[in-house]
């Protein structure tokens, strides 16, 4: 299937979904979000256990790594409003630019913070190094993403709110 080919099976495809009704399929969009969230957690610890070789199940419950949770969760449901409402509708273009805002702060802002708190951690170990209790407690330093972590949780977004919509208007 060429690439003229996709496009025109996901107009048609965005057309047949957005000509439903909307009536009743809020619940999409938070079901929607939730599972892409919930992928996107599972797929941090598979990615960790591929990289290192190690099973750390407490990654589903931590910021930062691949892929983005937060990109995957919001551009999911900005794809789930686009695929109920239209993809003109004031809806998406909210929920889009929602999830843009999102991912450029886990890339800009929450990155920078990250970076800055591995400096702080670093001072504060070599300046009290002869104190211990004073420097034993440490700042988060993994909180942000990388530009690819973002994509890719984009991507994991989008993928999962058309498939989930697609089954959702063949099933209700």
């Amino acid at each position: 299937m060429d690439f003229t080919s996709l496009l025109v099976l996901a107009d048609t495809t965005a057309m047949s979904l957005a000509d439903t009704p909307p009536d009743h399929r809020g619940w999409q969009v938070i079901v929607v979000s939730f599972i892409c969230s919930f992928v996107a957690q599972f797929l941090k610890i598979v990615y960790k256990l591929i990289r290192t070789g190690h099973l750390d199940l407490r990654m589903m419950a931590r910021t930062g790594g691949m892929p983005s949770s937060h990109s995957c969760t919001t551009m999911g449901m900005a794809t789930s409003v686009g695929l109920i409402e239209g993809f003109d509708s004031v809806s998406f273009a909210i929920a889009l630019c929602l999830a843009c805002i999102v991912m450029y702060d886990a890339a800009g802002v929450r990155r920078t913070v990250g970076l800055q708190a591995k400096v702080l951690n670093h001072m504060v170990e070599e300046l009290f190094s002869e104190h211990p209790h004073i420097s034993s407690e440490r700042i988060k330093e993994f909180l942000g993403h990388t530009p690819i972590e973002v994509f890719v949780g984009a991507a994991i977004g989008i993928v999962i709110a058309w498939s989930f919509n697609l089954w959702a208007i063949q099933r209700f």
